[in-house]
C-alpha cells in the first residue's frame, strides 16, 4: 500500500513522522506486554516462572565469549591493565610518548 506523499507540505510530513513514531512505539509496548504474557503461560506449562526461562536465556547469549585477560600492566599501578585489544588507554599513550616500549609494560 503505498501513498502519495508528495501532496504534504514539510510541515504535515514531519508532523505525521512524529504521529507514527509515537504509534510505533505504542504497538511496540502493547507487543512485548502481549509476548510476555504469552511467555508466562508457556514457562507455567512447564512448572517454571518467566524469570527463570528469561534468566537462563540471558546467561546462554554471551556463550563462548570472555573477557580477554591483561596482557599490558602499568609498572607503578597493578589495577591499570590493557588486553592489547581496542584503544589503547591513555596510561599505554603516554608511556609510549615518553619513548617507552610496549614491551616493557607486558605483563608476566
Amino acid at each position: 500500500m503505498a501513498v502519495d506523499l508528495s501532496k504534504y507540505s514539510t510541515k504535515e510530513l514531519n508532523t505525521l513522522s512524529k504521529d507514527i513514531d509515537k504509534e510505533l512505539r505504542a504497538r511496540r509496548k502493547h507487543d512485548e506486554k502481549k509476548a510476555r504474557e504469552e511467555m508466562k503461560k508457556v514457562a507455567e506449562r512447564y512448572g517454571l516462572s518467566l524469570s527463570e526461562v528469561v534468566g537462563s536465556a540471558a546467561t546462554t547469549k554471551n556463550k563462548g565469549r570472555t573477557q580477554a585477560s591483561a596482557k599490558y600492566v602499568h609498572p607503578d599501578d597493578g589495577s591499570k591493565t590493557w588486553s592489547g585489544r581496542g584503544r589503547k588507554p591513555a596510561w599505554v599513550k603516554d608511556w609510549e610518548a615518553a619513548g617507552r616500549s610496549l614491551e616493557e609494560l607486558r605483563a608476566s
